[in-house]
């Protein structure tokens, strides 16, 4: 649903309402948002959200073993209008949001999670463009390994 093989891309829900209704915000593959009416009086708007990261965190962080970070495995299925999250940052890209009913989040997907591979190349190095490229240009079916931070015992 968020990334798409589009530069954007229309929610399912948006599919299904009729032409004279507002479509809800939804997100690029870049991290920035687009709403657009469907009525001719109406303009599109753009805006690019802050990180939702609460630091920044480097690529051998994420390695480091016995570290703060657990490696997770995911297969996402994509639909008609895509995988339903978008990938934003730069070495190491993450996750900048999740579509709370699309595949992505079906699949396991968070919002904070770190790219490690797709489709078993490894991008940890990649800046988002690079990483949104080879998701749009791969197959519908994603195998993406993630690393998630755990959380502190008590």
């Amino acid at each position: 649903m968020l990334i798409s093989s589009q530069s954007f891309t229309v929610s399912s829900e948006r599919a299904m309402m009729g032409p004279r209704t507002t479509a809800r915000l939804r997100s690029c593959s870049d991290g920035s948002r687009y709403s657009r009416r469907t009525s001719s009086s109406s303009s599109s708007m753009l805006s690019n959200p802050k990180s939702v990261l609460k630091r920044p965190v480097s690529s051998e962080e994420l390695q480091n073993p016995g570290g703060r970070y657990v490696k997770k495995t995911l297969t996402v299925v994509g639909d008609a209008v895509g995988w339903g999250f978008v990938v934003r940052g730069n070495r190491p890209c993450h996750i900048q949001a999740v579509e709370p009913l699309g595949p992505a989040a079906a699949a396991g997907m968070k919002v904070c999670q770190f790219v490690v591979s797709v489709n078993g190349v490894q991008v940890l190095d990649m800046d988002y463009g690079s990483v949104s490229h080879l998701i749009l240009t791969g197959p519908q079916t994603l195998l993406m390994e993630v690393m998630e931070e755990t959380l502190p015992e008590d």
